[in-house]
């Protein structure tokens, strides 16, 4: 913390279930959100989301400010940003709070937030790169000013790519079945996967699905077990999206 200069801490986030302590600390008249990992495994993340900050701008994405390097790691600094997450995965478990109270806004407004959270992975996807780990939990939303944030995309990955691996991290509540078989091929139809329960889950309220039928055959179809049965990438996830919203 030292080597930022800071003058407070003035919230700190020590209980993240990612290994990845943060804090939102204020220097010179401006506020800073700073994130450190503690174990191997989330420094790399670090590392990968620091490459695809290099190669990805959006407004949508928290841009990361600065990339401090040091024996323990990066330290990354983004700036701060009015909102709320609407998924806090704490090591004592997750409130989704925000989620249900995000969920009973107006309908108009929960599809605006939603376009923003497309637009952005039209710009992921044109990249090369495929959503990993993407949930609830990446969603900052600030409701006074109406806009949607993506934040914690640090297990976003260059693609497609092969699963060696047992399991990729990640809410089961988003991921496809391929990202739970090694040897599968991770790529765009995975992150279509995503954005489809994506949509599903802000779209649901407490009365269950506020969408359109049209809208609900689009999810249907970008969440289907078989990789081949969905949409082949996002850009055509979302133009099937758009044309079903009117």
């Amino acid at each position: 913390m030292g080597v930022l200069g800071v003058e407070r801490a003035f919230t700190v986030f020590g209980a993240q279930d990612s290994g990845c302590p943060s804090w939102g600390v204020e220097h010179a008249g401006q506020r800073w959100f700073v994130k450190t990992a503690v174990r191997p495994e989330a420094r790399a993340g670090l590392a990968r989301v620091a490459a695809l900050h290099a190669v990805v701008r959006h407004t949508a994405i928290v841009p990361l400010a600065h990339v401090l390097d040091g024996t323990d790691g990066p330290t990354l600094v983004y700036p701060w940003c009015e909102g709320q997450v609407l998924n806090r995965a704490t090591t004592s478990g997750s409130d989704r709070a925000a989620l249900a109270d995000f969920q009973r806004l107006p309908v108009g407004q929960v599809r605006a937030a939603l376009d923003q959270v497309l637009d952005a992975h039209l710009a992921v996807a044109a990249a090369g790169w495929v959503t990993c780990d993407l949930y609830d939990g990446c969603f900052l939303y600030d409701a006074d000013a109406g806009r949607m944030h993506l934040v914690d995309l640090d297990e976003y990955r260059p693609g497609p790519f092969v699963l060696n691996s047992g399991r990729l991290p990640g809410s089961e509540r988003y991921m496809a079945p391929e990202e739970f078989r090694p040897g599968a091929r991770i790529d765009q139809r995975t992150s279509v996967f995503a954005l489809g329960r994506a949509a599903f889950h802000l779209l649901d309220g407490p009365g269950g699905w506020r969408g359109t039928a049209a809208q609900h055959g689009v999810v249907e179809r970008a969440t289907r077990p078989e990789q081949v049965a969905r949409y082949a990438g996002v850009a055509e996830f979302v133009a099937a999206w758009r044309a079903a919203s009117g």
